[in-house]
């Protein structure tokens, strides 16, 4: 499984970034040529103070996938909450248009949506939720870790460093709900359409300071009458969880073991 390391110029950010990618190891057989190869990919996000290393370092990710026909991209995003941020870069611009486009630019990956995934872990967990829910035409599934998924109340803490920062990314963080930035208002949003509704999977634990949070939206999709796995065991908000939980979420996606995926994309 290589692990590829890629520094680049991100036009959405007018900043150089950075992301990494563990790539499977193809086998072709036949008429299959290299170029012919798109990989699923998975979308894997970092929570508020790690960054685009964090998975491979406090997890084995990148043995859990080595089985795997699947690419795991890994992207810095900063202390970002996955958002176009008031005073700042455009993070989600670079997140969910620009990102997918420059992974599949430099690696052969699928770009079908029963090929994409996204999961994350706290504020990784949120932007996961947001991207499937803003784009459920682009994700088939989704998991959300220990997720920061009521920014409506969170963002409103009583902490003036908290608020402060929460004032650079939303701007006023009394609009946040039932904005494009509220994962509640998504879900309602996707459950009444006609259109694809991505699979979602949802952990927290019981000890953990989200834990109340994460309750509150799990019955929300649920009621609406999204297709949500949601668990809980006892934990609180630490790695050796999400070490656990991330290979039930890749035994959940119930990916394809073939060693390629093949599809018409140019």
């Amino acid at each position: 499984m290589p692990l590829i390391h890629c520094d680049f110029f991100s036009e959405a950010l007018q900043l150089s970034t950075s992301m990494d990618v563990i790539l499977p190891l193809a086998k072709w057989t036949g008429a299959q040529a290299e170029d012919e190869v798109r990989h699923p990919t998975l979308y894997l996000l970092h929570g508020l103070s790690d960054n685009h290393t964090i998975w491979q370092r406090r997890t084995s990710i990148e043995r859990y996938v080595e089985k795997l026909n699947l690419a795991v991209v890994m992207p810095e995003v900063h202390r970002s909450f996955y958002t176009d941020m008031a005073v700042g870069f455009r993070y989600w611009t670079f997140v969910s248009e620009e990102l997918p486009y420059i992974a599949r630019s430099l690696f052969h990956l699928s770009a079908a949506r029963e090929d994409n995934f996204v999961a994350g872990l706290s504020m990784g967990g949120y932007g996961a939720f947001k991207l499937a829910l803003s784009h459920p035409d682009r994700y088939a599934a989704a998991a959300s870790l220990s997720g920061a998924v009521d920014m409506a109340r969170a963002a409103l803490g009583k902490e003036p460093e908290w608020q402060s920062e929460m004032q650079r990314i939303y701007g006023d963080p009394s609009r946040i709900k039932g904005s494009k930035n509220d994962l509640f208002r998504l879900a309602k949003k996707v459950a009444a359409s006609n259109g694809p509704k991505p699979r979602l999977y949802q952990w927290c634990g019981t000890e953990d300071f989200l834990y109340k949070s994460n309750v509150r939206f799990s019955r929300h999709a649920q009621k609406l009458g999204l297709e949500l796995r949601y668990e809980e065991s006892p934990g609180t908000h630490e790695w050796k969880y999400w070490d656990e939980q991330i290979q039930i979420v890749l035994e959940w996606l119930n990916l394809n073991k073939l060693p390629v995926s093949l599809d018409n994309q140019p």
